[in-house]
């Protein structure tokens, strides 16, 4: 119990070494790596609640701006991270930053609603962070979170192919690591895009079963998500859980 956090820690770094070494073209101006400046609480979160086998691994697409992009954390809603999970940290800033995206780190005075909301249902489902952490782990598919020249943030499924391939290679080793690690039985995308991507690693591990299933993405963008959160997604993992 406990050795898995050290192995999450070890592929975690690796990630950040090889997406480091990636470049983005236009239409990318920005890339921040929160693995890299905001590794802190990055760290502390896996330290804290990445022990021991789990049953559920939630999968997100890559860190929004006010998330993950400040604290380190998956879906990282600094309320959430602070209050629920009783984490701080210190966080640097990426090398080149654009002046309408800053990173303040947990001084950051924007909420970020995706994170709010997860973390947010999963505090109403189970209470502490430490009953669900029993249980499951969430992570992202990626690290790294890209602007525009204009500061509009940009999505994997926006950047050009020719930009993606060695990307998607180090995520998806990562991702394949992670099951390794935490033996998960159930894999859950947070939106059909993080779904896509477990059923490529889970078909990378033909030797193991695993359930399958995907919820509603609580971005603010997405209608569907304005309207039915949290009954929805609620529904869905339960669901999937009994299935």
């Amino acid at each position: 119990m406990g050795m898995e956090r050290e192995l999450i820690i070890a592929a975690a770094r690796e990630l950040c070494r090889e997406v480091n070494a990636l470049e983005f073209a236009d239409p990318v101006a920005y890339t921040y790596n929160p693995l890299d400046y905001a590794w802190e609480g990055h760290e502390a979160y896996i330290r804290k609640f990445g022990a021991g086998q789990k049953e559920v691994l939630y999968l997100g697409m890559n860190p929004g701006p006010f998330g993950m992009a400040q604290t380190g954390v998956p879906f990282g809603e600094i309320a959430a991270v602070t209050v629920w999970m009783g984490i701080t940290a210190s966080v640097g800033q990426p090398p080149q930053m654009h002046p309408k995206r800053p990173v303040q780190g947990f001084s950051c005075p924007r909420s970020e609603v995706s994170g709010r909301r997860l973390w947010g249902l999963f505090e109403e489902m189970y209470g502490t962070a430490e009953a669900f952490f029993r249980q499951a782990y969430v992570a992202n598919y990626c690290p790294l979170i890209w602007m525009s020249e204009s500061g509009a943030n940009i999505t994997p499924t926006q950047l050009p192919k020719s930009q993606v391939a060695a990307l998607d290679a180090a995520c998806q080793r990562h991702l394949v690591r992670l099951i390794e690690i935490l033996q998960p039985r159930v894999l859950i995308g947070v939106g059909g895009y993080a779904l896509k991507q477990l059923e490529l690693a889970a078909a990378a591990l033909p030797d193991r079963e695993f359930r399958l299933g995907t919820i509603l993405h609580p971005s603010p963008a997405s209608p569907v998500a304005n309207k039915y959160w949290p009954e929805r997604p609620r529904e869905q993992i339960r669901e999937i859980l009994n299935a």
